[in-house]
């Protein structure tokens, strides 16, 4: 896909107001690797985290952190997103 994410810390972030690609995950302690809650796309973090509609669900889901890139070109973003949903199937995302 040739995408890199930046992790942050859900509850600990000012987000930027840019466009880009977004995962919730949580860390599985057994394998010590990311398991995606739920994977979006929006024109807007700062509008987008403001009020997420999945934000509090993620966080009972386990999610600590939000794993996030930058893509200002909508088609890009919007296929990065389909690719990754398709790939992973988080558990929130099977209910969109």
């Amino acid at each position: 896909m040739g995408v890199e994410f930046s992790v942050y810390e859900m509850t600990k972030t000012n987000w930027n107001d840019v466009p880009g690609v977004y995962i919730f995950a949580k860390i599985d302690h057994t394998s010590n690797t990311w398991i995606p809650v739920y994977i979006g796309e929006t024109t807007s973090f700062v509008v987008r985290f403001s009020d997420h509609e999945k934000w509090y669900e993620g966080i009972r889901a386990g999610a600590t952190h939000i794993h996030a890139v930058v893509i200002r070109d909508d088609v890009h973003r919007v296929v990065v997103e389909r690719q990754l949903i398709e790939s992973f199937k988080p558990l929130l995302n099977s209910s969109d």
